[in-house]
């Protein structure tokens, strides 16, 4: 099984790419306040459709939320 960690994590790779990932999550390219990270550089929201992911690749999900 090829894998991808998310936020730490590793799980299945079953996205072809940032924003197919993304959507699995609920999150749009037009969902505000998110910021993405591959491999420890930011992929800007107008690069998630064309960023592929691959086995192994680290990804950061950030999205601020409220809480104390």
């Amino acid at each position: 099984m090829t894998t991808i960690r998310v936020n730490g994590t590793a799980e299945p790779l079953e996205a072809a790419s940032v924003a197919d990932l993304l959507a699995a999550r609920g999150i749009g390219p037009d969902t505000p306040a998110v910021a993405v990270a591959l491999n420890g550089a930011v992929v800007r929201r107008a690069q998630w459709a064309e960023t592929p992911l691959n086995p192994g690749d680290d990804l950061d999900i950030v999205r601020p939320f409220q809480g104390g």
